[in-house]
């Protein structure tokens, strides 16, 4: 599941902004895995709470995405990833002024779960179902 982590001024995005934005992060991923793997979290950060290279910053944007159902199969994938998201928060960052930068942990496929069930692989007849009904539930297949 990718979880975007956005850390940003105070009062930077209203309710609607942050319900769009979410809303384009999750058609990011939503052809290649279920929609609900996706969460984004929005964080206010104070004014005096953000230093970029030891100077106090108000005008910036930190996005942190973690990606546990996915990882990149080659460096041009994660290259073209990379090119997808800038475009995908332009809107929110570049298109306002905003200075911004983020970057991509990858966890292992196997040290996660979700509703308590160990998730099924990529292309699986299990993935379809639970894309299919939007949530976790007990595997069918190995």
């Amino acid at each position: 599941m990718p979880l975007w982590k956005v850390y940003h001024p105070v009062g930077a995005y209203t309710r609607e902004d942050k319900q769009a934005f979410s809303a384009h992060v999750t058609e990011l991923y939503g052809r290649i895995m279920p929609k609900f793997y996706v969460g984004v979290v929005f964080q206010e950060v104070a004014e005096d709470s953000f230093f970029i290279g030891g100077e106090a910053r108000n005008n910036f944007v930190r996005i942190w995405i973690d990606h546990i159902a996915r990882a990149f199969p080659s460096p041009g994938a994660a290259i073209g990833f990379v090119d997808r998201a800038n475009e995908v928060i332009a809107p929110w960052v570049k298109d306002r002024g905003w200075d911004w930068e983020f970057h991509i942990d990858e966890t292992p496929f196997e040290a996660w779960s979700i509703q308590g069930h160990f998730p099924p692989r990529q292309g699986t007849e299990d993935e379809r179902r639970w894309m299919e009904e939007n949530r976790a539930s007990p595997r069918t297949h190995a």
